[in-house]
């Protein structure tokens, strides 16, 4: 994946470059259930958003730009890992 390339649904914010994206649940459930498997995923891979808002039925996320301010192919790849969370959220 190019680093021009943003995995789907994820924008870039910020003059200090971050992905964005906002995942919407039918309920609460769904919702907390993702959160618990996002907190998972997050953790084996050893990086964190750096903002997560959420309400009963949404999750925004922000990822930050590496340590050279930078987005790279750690944070592309963690944004499509989240992204295939949510596909398999119903399994």
């Amino acid at each position: 994946m190019s680093l021009t390339e943003f995995p789907d649904g994820w924008e870039s914010r910020g003059s200090i470059p971050t992905l964005f994206k906002r995942f919407e649940f039918d309920n609460y459930h769904e919702t907390r259930a993702f959160l618990d498997a996002l907190a998972a995923l997050t953790e084996e891979a050893g990086l964190h958003p750096q903002n997560i808002n959420f309400a009963s039925t949404y999750v925004n996320i922000t990822l930050d730009a590496n340590d050279e301010g930078k987005l790279g192919e750690d944070e592309l790849s963690l944004a499509t890992r989240i992204n295939q969370l949510f596909l398999n959220k119903s399994d």
